[in-house]
C-alpha cells in the first residue's frame, strides 16, 4: 500500500510556470509507475503524463506536450510535474497516481489502470 500527497497547486497568471509535487509513503516507491491526471469541473479525468519506474521514459498527452515535464526522484519518493506557459484551460484539480509495474517503458494509460491516488491539488490559471 502506498499513500500519495500532492502539493504545489495555487493561483497563477496565464503564461507563468508552476511545479507540482507528489510525495509517496508506505510503499516501495521504485516499484510503481507514476502518472499525473487532471479533472476540470464537468469533464472526464484526463491522463496527461506518465513516467516509468526508473524515470528514464515518459509519455505525454498531445494536449500538453511541450509544456509539461514529468520526472521523479526515487531517493526522495517524489514525482514532479513541471508546467510552463500555463493557460486558463489548464485550470483543474491535478492528481498523481501509482500503479505496480514491471520494469520497462511507459505509455499513457487510463485512470482505471491505477490503483493508488492522491487527494488532488487545485491549479487555477487566470487570464
Amino acid at each position: 500500500q502506498v499513500q500519495l500527497v500532492e502539493s504545489g497547486g495555487r493561483l497563477v497568471q496565464a503564461g507563468e510556470s508552476l511545479r507540482l509535487s507528489c510525495a509517496a509513503s508506505g510503499g516501495t516507491f521504485s516499484r510503481y509507475a507514476m502518472g499525473w491526471f487532471r479533472q476540470a469541473p464537468g469533464k472526464e479525468r484526463e491522463s496527461i503524463a506518465a513516467v516509468s519506474r526508473s524515470g528514464l521514459t515518459t509519455s505525454y498527452a498531445d494536449s500538453v506536450k511541450g509544456r509539461l515535464t514529468i520526472s521523479r526522484d526515487n531517493a526522495k519518493n517524489t514525482v514532479y510535474l513541471q508546467m510552463s506557459s500555463l493557460k486558463p484551460e489548464d485550470t483543474a484539480v491535478y492528481y498523481c497516481a501509482a500503479r505496480l509495474s514491471p520494469l520497462g517503458g511507459i505509455s499513457l494509460l487510463g485512470a482505471s489502470e491505477y490503483s493508488y491516488w492522491g487527494q488532488g491539488t487545485q491549479v487555477t490559471v487566470s487570464s
